[in-house]
């Protein structure tokens, strides 16, 4: 049975089945918002908070991704933080412009969607990712995920953030 998460209270489908705690992180390769192409192995050795969101023009997302700006400006230079969205890089890098992030690096896995489906995260039926948070290690390894179960809301982020500075 597919993993579900609601919109406005109606289930969707996830593509697969999402990572789990423990497991190795499938590499990835993401355009940046300056249009160069960004691998998980480029952070190699450090923490990377990753904040998953369907779409950076909505505002849930753009809340999420300006609170973890400002949170990863507390961190020390060993976690990097990324927001992965299926928007465009031209898109991303003028929210991020407009907004000022700089400490957020923004993702985008709008070629194919290759990110959404091996992390199992993909929503097929609205064409993009689900709302979710994770930490990959400095080995590789998923060391916390939070899958929330209704887009329309915002993150645990003290969770997410008291890991973050654990792993550190």
């Amino acid at each position: 049975m597919a993993t579900t998460v609601t919109l406005k209270g109606n289930p969707v489908a996830l593509s697969g089945t999402p990572p789990q705690v423990g497991d190795t992180a499938p590499e990835f390769e993401l355009v940046g918002n300056d249009m160069a192409p960004v691998k998980l192995a480029d952070s190699s050795g450090k923490v990377r908070v990753i904040s998953i969101v369907p779409s950076i023009d909505t505002e849930v997302c753009a809340v999420s991704t300006r609170r973890f700006n400002a949170e990863m400006d507390k961190m020390p230079d060993s976690v990097v933080g990324y927001t992965i969205s299926v928007d465009t890089p031209f898109a991303q890098n003028r929210w991020c412009g407009t907004e000022g992030i700089e400490k957020m690096k923004l993702l985008s896995d709008y070629k194919g969607n290759t990110f959404g489906h091996d992390y199992g995260l993909y929503i097929h039926d609205m064409g993009t990712l689900a709302r979710s948070v994770m930490i990959i290690d400095q080995n590789g390894k998923i060391a916390y995920f939070q899958l929330v179960p209704e887009i329309s809301q915002e993150p645990n982020y003290e969770e997410v953030l008291q890991k973050a500075r654990e792993l550190a």
